[in-house]
Parts: structure tokens; C-alpha cells; sequence
């Protein structure tokens, strides 16, 4: 499956709390998240609308990474 093209970073905020990431901290448009499942494990997304391609493709990978996904599993279960 393709990664999304016009996905903002409010949207893909709101996917993630799926995987039980919570927000934990912002300083200016960049918002960390948080999760503890799989062990602790935190990302950074800028809220940016539309999220640059290669960042979210980026962050897409680091979360794939830490649930032991491959990336295209991880964008099927998300969108």
C-alpha cells in the first residue's frame, strides 16, 4: 500500500493513539508522542499540514521498527 499524500499531522496524530501513542509534550508545531506498549517508545511529529512526504515516511518507519512491523503492515493497519 502507498503511503498517504495529503495526511496532516493532526491525522496522523489521531492514528497513532491507536497503537496507544498519548501526547506527552509540544514545544512550537512539534509534538511528541508517547507509548508504552512493546516497552517506551517516543516520536516526534510536526504539525504540519501536509506532512512532508520523506518525514512521514520516516516516522512511519521508527513506529514500524519498534512494533516489529514491516513498514507496508503498519500503513495497513493504520489507514
Amino acid at each position: 500500500m502507498k503511503i498517504p499524500r495529503d495526511l496532516t499531522g493532526r491525522e496522523l496524530i489521531k492514528k497513532l493513539r491507536t497503537l496507544g501513542y498519548d501526547h506527552t509534550r509540544q514545544v512550537g508545531s512539534h509534538i511528541r508522542l508517547t507509548t508504552l506498549r512493546n516497552g517506551t517508545h517516543h516520536i516526534t511529529i510536526p504539525n504540519h499540514d501536509p506532512l512532508k512526504l520523506g518525514t512521514l515516511s520516516s516516522i512511519l518507519s521508527e513506529v514500524a521498527a519498534h512494533f516489529n512491523l514491516s513498514k507496508d503492515e503498519l500503513i495497513d493497519k493504520l489507514f
